[in-house]
């Protein structure tokens, strides 16, 4: 009888049902240990705790690129007392009007941010008239930091004027070389043909046809007449070197034939780098490092006209200027839409700080005479920008209009010192007394490997655990953010004023050496074995 279903379950008519079941048998058979491995590492990997690293990921609002902090008190800034703090404060209040404009909630991809708004409103509400009160002011608001490149202790500075220019508004035998506006052709991704403001820095465009995108023209195709005829003169100068001096300060005076004075202001640029002309000088032998000035450039352009010619291409960059309705009194407008202000005003690197910015900078610089540098200690507001002017401690200080101001801008090419004023909301020694501490030493061996040297200036006194905390949390916030400090830097200057005093951090134990009993248990399997042979 079972002989007989057998037989005929496994008839050619029922076989085709009996493949898929036995198929499906084999392969749940062969797969069940791979399956139950999955189930056990999924099992194994949620249940895993997650480890954090010794120092975490924190949010860092005041994080600029290639830049290294030291963060100071009050008394340890150079000729903070001696300064003028009354002059910076209404240069600050100007500056506050656009950024009080500014919706709430907009965008910012600074270093900074808007945390310059809490002090802008209190500015705006109080005109103050006494020096002390703006020092007050400045002290109640802002913390001091010293910044500088990475790797070095101190910034450079620089300096700019407005050229005054004789010109004409038609052109004549004797002034003959325009002045242009932006081309209607130049174009720049991500921006309007007639936006107001475009980047100084990066790819800038011509249009061909509809669609196509070439590199704009450089300055020998614009000199050679490449958009000349379309329109776009807005006066005649007398000479290419005034024009390219007017490019390099970024706004001018002309002064017309006709007794009338026309402004113009930094518009666009056609997209290429700039090339200072006095360093390829330099690099050629032809001024010495040490005597070269903007006197200079212009003395030996006017003796070499050849020369200046080919001189002028190696800066391949090229500025249009806008026309400005401004008086022969006002000063001219900065980058971030308001008048400069004469020995207040500085240029910044806009990719990396926000204007409205105060830097303290101080030092010696050669304001009176070429040959004597004299003691420079003032408090300037970042108010513009330059496509020269690259880094955290880099600026162009703005010395006014007309020769004099020329004179005293082009002899400045030195190193000083830059102390920024953050505001208390982005003070970093506040944020590392909440960075946790690192976890504690694994092993023996990762002792040796990384041994860690306590610093012999500090005091051997043993430290509490809750303070231990506080000031480890400081170091590592001084250590990460200033990795370089000055070596001039007294060890009272590194850290704030109401900050406690580093001290030395106990280390834990090193975990003692366990033997393992693995052998000793592999030993007496073995004997257990033998004797039951």
């Amino acid at each position: 009888m079972v002989r007989e279903i057998w037989k005929r379950g496994f008839t050619a008519r029922h076989l085709k049902y009996w493949t898929p079941a036995l198929a499906l048998s084999v392969a749940a058979v062969v797969l069940a240990p791979y399956a139950a491995e999955a189930v056990r590492a999924r099992h194994h990997s949620a249940a895993a705790p997650v480890r954090h690293l010794p120092y975490p990921q924190l949010d860092s609002p005041l994080e600029i690129a290639n830049s290294q902090y030291l963060p100071l008190t009050w008394n340890d800034v150079p000729g903070w007392n001696d300064d003028d703090q009354l002059a910076a404060y209404r240069t600050f209040r100007a500056s506050c009007r656009p950024i009080a404009a500014k919706p709430d909630g907009a965008a910012e991809d600074k270093a900074l941010g808007d945390s310059l708004r809490d002090p802008c409103r209190e500015a705006r509400a109080a005109d103050l008239a006494d020096n002390a009160a703006a020092r007050a002011f400045f002290e109640r608001h802002f913390e001091p930091l010293k910044i500088s490149k990475l790797g070095d202790s101190d910034g450079f500075v620089t300096g700019y004027y407005e050229p005054v220019i004789e010109g004409s508004r038609t052109q004549n035998e004797v002034y003959n070389v325009p002045v242009y506006r932006r081309p209607s052709n130049l174009f720049v991704r991500g921006f309007k043909q007639d936006a107001t403001s475009l980047p100084n820095k990066g790819a800038v465009y011509r249009k061909i046809g509809r669609r196509k995108l070439v590199p704009y023209y450089d300055r020998a195709e614009i000199e050679d007449g490449a958009i000349e005829g379309r329109g776009l003169e807005i006066a005649w100068l007398r000479n290419q070197t005034d024009l390219l001096f007017a490019q390099i300060q970024g706004s001018a005076r002309i002064s017309l034939d006709d007794g009338s004075t026309v402004r113009i202001n930094y518009d666009a640029y056609n997209g290429f780098p700039y090339t200072p002309v006095g360093r390829v000088l330099i690099e050629r032998g032809i001024i010495p490092r040490e005597q070269m000035s903007m006197q200079r450039i212009r003395d030996w352009m006017e003796q070499n006209p050849e020369g200046a010619n080919e001189l002028r291409r190696t800066n391949r960059s090229y500025i249009f200027f806008r026309e400005v309705q401004l008086s022969e009194k006002d000063e001219a407008i900065g980058a971030q839409g308001i008048p400069l202000t004469p020995g207040r005003s500085i240029a910044v690197d806009k990719s990396l700080h926000v204007y409205g910015t105060p830097f303290f900078i101080t030092g010696e610089l050669p304001i009176d005479s070429e040959k004597q540098k004299n003691p420079f200690h003032r408090l300037m507001i970042a108010q513009d920008t330059g496509s020269a002017i690259v880094g955290p401690a880099r600026a162009d200080l703005y010395f006014g209009a007309g020769q004099d101001a020329g004179k005293v801008s082009g002899r400045l090419k030195h190193s000083i010192q830059f102390v920024m004023l953050v505001p208390k909301s982005l003070d970093p020694v506040a944020r590392g007394r909440k960075m946790p501490l690192p976890d504690a030493r694994p092993s023996e061996k990762i002792a040796k490997l990384f041994p860690q040297v306590l610093p012999t200036d500090a005091p051997k006194e043993p430290v509490n655990q809750d303070q231990s905390g506080k000031v480890a949390a400081a170091a590592a916030v001084k250590d990460a953010k200033a990795p370089a400090p000055a070596a001039s830097a007294s060890p009272a200057t590194t850290v704030a004023q109401n900050v406690v005093a580093p001290q030395p951090v106990p280390l834990p134990e090193a975990r003692p050496r366990i033997e393992s009993d693995r052998n000793i248990r592999r030993l007496r399997y073995g004997r257990r074995h033998r004797n039951h042979r």
